[in-house]
């Protein structure tokens, strides 16, 4: 019974680091959905996205999620009619960021939830653990 409980520590540390570093782009995106290009002819920011992968760890018997890798939605940009902006092109626009601000806080409550669940099940993982060497030392 205490393995199944570590493998579930296991499993919901690992959900807990992948969620973690899903919050951490997440707000990259946020912090940049305005960051426009420094130059004229330099692409504003672009979105960042995150895809994961199921990892078999042998050790434990559990199947574990990591972070597979970081890329980017190369989706196009905005075109936003700003003729004084400084970096407008000859018919008066500036390209924006493919981030769009809804978006990502729809992604980040679901990141905060998913973060919150693995979160739990280690406090009651954590909980039963205690409760089972507390039952063996009254024995």
């Amino acid at each position: 019974m205490t393995m199944d409980l570590m493998r579930a520590l296991n499993v919901s540390a690992s959900g807990m680091k992948a969620q973690g570093t899903r919050l951490r782009v997440i707000s990259e995106n946020i912090a940049n959905q305005d960051s426009v290009g420094t130059t004229k002819g330099v692409d504003p920011y672009r979105r960042k996205t995150i895809v994961f992968k199921e990892i078999m760890d042998k050790a434990s018997g559990s199947t574990l999620v990591h972070v597979d890798k970081i890329g980017r939605d190369d989706s196009d940009f905005s075109l936003a009619y700003e003729p004084y902006h400084p970096l407008a092109d000859g018919d008066g626009y500036i390209k924006r960021p493919n981030v769009n601000g809804l978006i990502e806080m729809m992604d980040m409550r679901e990141a905060q939830r998913t973060y919150e669940a693995n979160l739990t099940v280690i406090e009651s993982s954590k909980g039963m653990i205690q409760r089972t060497i507390d039952l063996l030392r009254s024995s």
